[in-house]
């Protein structure tokens, strides 16, 4: 039982390096706001999307309305085999494509009670992944196939106090699924690279709180500040594997097995200004609270102490963005972002499951209003990642080499209706 023990640590040991050695955080909650890179988006106040970045803008709104959302994500994230073990080939590292294309969804409802009192409903993603590897990847033990997926369900209620100062604030139930599958790999024992060294799936929920508050010094002036509580989550699920039985192969059997984490808190500040009649300019600054993994333990039923206990180094990250919106007649608004993401990953613990780098967005957009009642947002941003050479080893001691590429391609459309 404790060798069985050691192998639930060492699929988890594998999780805490792929699922969260990459940062998984979502940004994409409306179109509106990838056309100009999500900058001040705890300001401005077009559509129901101002739930997710900051519920006191819910007091601008005197109607009833919905925004429906979809993001079509394309990653381009590429590797490249530098360097590996004597036995093994290099070259058969190399991918283009370990990420493959995600459609997000998102749907908000804001609803004024009064002129003071507004509610509202949104539900959306703040974090995810998912890579996937062929099952004979010579580097089976480090990557194969990682999913996180979460949904984020928030009630919000906002407060005018008076025509300058609005707050609002919400809670949250997540619901978190993942899903790890790792190979054995390329090895000097006889065992198929395709053997499944391990399998790790579970679900759990949390809850967690956010709060804003908006402040308006003047008419087409507005200033914001919004932050998302951190969400503990339990993953509890089962795990097995396909190796022999003298490597501790479970022989057709599973293993209960849980793993505590938490999705960081979120700070963002964001301002608008209204220039003129056609230009308006908006910038954000956010703040993301990765230092909150400071430590990964998993736990087996029966024993109090952890089987895993592992240390990571994750710091906080900031994302910077600026972008404009130019109203180009009645129906028309045309909108430009540029935004630079800054990894919260350690140059010496990257991963392979998505090795994330630094990232600069370069984002347009447009909305066209079809009525007075009703408009439609369509968004598109451009990812480039810094170019990152790294190493990684896995359980038995061997080190492998990488050059990593990561883009990515944002494509998203909105419909706004008020009622």
């Amino acid at each position: 039982m404790q060798l069985n023990k050691t192998l639930l640590a060492a699929s988890i040991a594998l999780l805490s390096l792929n699922a969260h050695g990459a940062a998984f955080q979502l940004g994409e909650h409306s179109a509106a706001g990838l056309g100009r890179a999500f900058a001040g988006e705890a300001a401005i106040a077009e559509d129901a999307s101002v739930l997710a970045r900051n519920p006191a803008l819910m007091s601008e709104f005197t109607r009833n309305q919905v925004s429906l959302i979809a993001s079509y994500v394309k990653p381009d994230v590429s590797l490249k085999g530098t360097g590996a073990p004597s036995y093994a080939d290099a070259s058969k590292l190399d991918d283009s494509s370990i990420a493959p294309s995600a459609i997000i969804p998102a749907g908000y409802m804001v609803m004024p009670i009064n002129e003071q009192f507004a509610f509202g409903f949104g539900a959306f993603s703040n974090f995810g992944l998912s890579t996937e590897f062929a099952d004979d990847y010579a580097a089976g033990q480090l990557a194969g196939q990682t999913e996180i997926v979460t949904v984020n369900m928030n009630a919000s209620l906002s407060y005018k106090i008076n025509e300058q100062f609005a707050i609002g604030g919400g809670l949250n139930y997540v619901y978190a699924d993942a899903k790890i599958v790792r190979h054995f790999g390329t090895s000097p024992l006889p065992i198929p690279a395709q053997t499944e060294a391990a399998r790790l799936e579970g679900d759990d929920y949390g809850f967690g709180w956010n709060l804003g508050v908006s402040y308006e010094p003047s008419e087409g002036h507005r200033f914001g500040l919004h932050y998302r509580s951190e969400t503990d989550i339990k993953f509890a699920g089962e795990y097995s594997n396909q190796l022999p039985a003298q490597l501790g192969g479970l022989q057709g059997q599973s293993l209960p097995g849980r793993v505590e984490i938490s999705l960081p808190a979120i700070a963002e500040f964001s301002a608008t200004h209204q220039l003129d009649q056609t230009i308006a300019l908006h910038y954000s600054l956010m703040w993301t609270q990765w230092s909150s993994f400071d430590k990964l333990e998993a736990f087996v039923p029966g024993r109090e102490t952890p089987v895993f206990h592992k240390q990571e180094n994750f710091s906080n990250s900031w994302r910077y963005a600026i972008g404009a919106d130019y109203q180009l007649n009645a129906e028309t608004k045309l909108r430009a972002g540029i935004a630079y993401d800054k990894t919260p990953a350690d140059k010496n613990h990257m991963s392979i499951s998505i090795p994330d780098t630094n990232r600069l967005w370069l984002s347009a957009g447009a909305n066209y209003q079809f009525s007075d009642v009703s408009s439609l947002d369509l968004g598109l941003s451009i990812l480039r990642g810094v170019n990152r050479r790294f190493s990684e080893t896995d359980n038995l001691g061997q080190v492998w080499q990488f050059e990593s590429e990561g883009n990515a391609y944002l494509f998203a459309a909105q419909y706004n209706l008020a009622f």
